[in-house]
């Protein structure tokens, strides 16, 4: 039996999917399994029996990805379950930003009790006048399970779409639409979009990539768009740009006291994954992940340890050993396990990074004393008897 915390709501369409091998518990240090959302986790303490932490959603900012490692926690997240509701949040914006819905909703709010009021809107109108998003060139930064999305979507409002991403996989390449520019250049976005809109994850290399030197060499009323991480914008050189005239608008999810109010600002309250579809779709993903992990010993769409899959266990027991990325490590855990007479049936052993993970199949159970042996070798993190 397995047990599992939640720190914060977490929609019950993914929980139910739990099986009855799992059973939910209020103490976070009785977990097994930990499911969170937004709940900063940087200041906890963990106990030695928490084996995993599965975000439901994409970013992890909130939980300390090195200090899991070091401890052999492996932690998930859920790349693409919110996707399609961040997409439709970015079309949102920029429909916001190009034709001035909030000035023309808000002239009807002060007008509401005006018996002229569809007389003179006639009038008024003429001061919320936009442009179409049809026929503008969008570039999208960043081609991931959200960025394909967006990119694939504006072809079909008539957009012209550039598309960068230098570390775009296989699979997004597959899904991105043909009509999408593919650009090895960022520069070439800056310089010729007319909306820009930036899905990338933040790292130290992503951090304020919109920065002074890229608005100076965007076009003169160019709109940017920031569904992904605040602070890959740098916003008071965005303010500046909209004051300047050089940028017509900036729309972000994350509002803060730099942008709060700001004319020429469109921010709402990070709603880009917040539908009932996407909370399922992220807990739904997040508890199939522990699942997969707990009872298989599979490791998919971690963001700490390598994604490893040996499916379902057929053979008599299953080992899963977490340790750094140390060559000769294999010889010793195969040596251990032969001198004990336990026969290897199959294996597999993946990186990332200084970490590894290895899964082994083996013919027959594996006492205690063995895995003490196998955990005191040098380099070894944690060792777990999946079945």
């Amino acid at each position: 039996m397995f047990t599992y915390n939640t720190l914060n709501a977490i929609s019950p369409k993914g929980l139910v999917r739990f099986t009855t091998n799992f059973k939910a518990t209020e103490e976070v240090n009785d977990a097994d399994a930990i499911l969170v959302r937004s709940a900063k986790m940087h200041d906890m303490a963990f106990s030695d029996r928490l084996a995993c932490i599965a975000r439901a959603g994409a970013g992890v900012n909130n939980i300390p990805l090195d200090e899991c490692a070091k401890q052999g926690i492996v932690v998930f997240n859920t790349p693409g379950a919110n996707s399609n509701a961040v997409k439709e949040m970015v079309f949102a914006g920029m429909l916001l930003a190009s034709r001035d819905i909030i000035g023309g909703n808000k002239w009807v709010e002060e007008n509401k009790d005006n018996e002229n009021v569809g007389k003179d809107m006639e009038k008024a109108k003429k001061s919320f006048a936009g442009t179409e998003l049809a026929g503008k060139k969008l570039g999208v930064i960043g081609l991931g399970a959200i960025g394909v999305k967006v990119a694939n979507a504006a072809t079909h409002f008539g957009m012209e779409v550039y598309g960068y991403d230098p570390y775009i996989s296989v699979n997004a390449a597959w899904n991105l639409s043909r009509s999408v520019k593919h650009v090895t250049n960022v520069d070439d976005i800056y310089r010729e979009c007319d909306f820009i809109t930036v899905h990338v994850p933040l790292l130290d290399s992503t951090r304020e990539m919109i920065n002074t030197a890229a608005i100076n060499q965007m076009k003169k009323g160019v709109i940017i768009l920031n569904f992904a991480r605040d602070l890959l914008v740098d916003e008071k050189a965005v303010v500046a740009g909209i004051e300047s005239g050089k940028v017509r608008h900036y729309v972000t999810d994350f509002p803060n006291p730099v942008t709060a109010g700001v004319e020429g600002v469109i921010a709402t309250p990070h709603l880009g994954a917040s539908t009932e579809e996407a909370e399922e779709n992220c807990a739904e993903m997040a508890v199939d992940e522990i699942m997969d992990y707990m009872e298989n010993g599979n490791i998919t769409h971690s963001v700490n340890y390598p994604d490893c899959n040996m499916g379902v266990c057929n053979a008599a027991g299953r080992l899963a050993i977490l340790h750094f990325n140390k060559s000769g490590l294999i010889a010793k855990y195969t040596t251990i396990l032969g001198d004990a007479n336990i026969n290897v049936a199959d294996m597999t052993n993946k990186s990332r990074g200084e970490y590894a993970y290895a899964l082994l199949d083996v013919d027959s159970p594996v006492a205690a004393d063995v895995v003490e042996k196998l955990t005191a070798v040098d380099g070894v993190i944690r060792v777990r008897i999946v079945k």
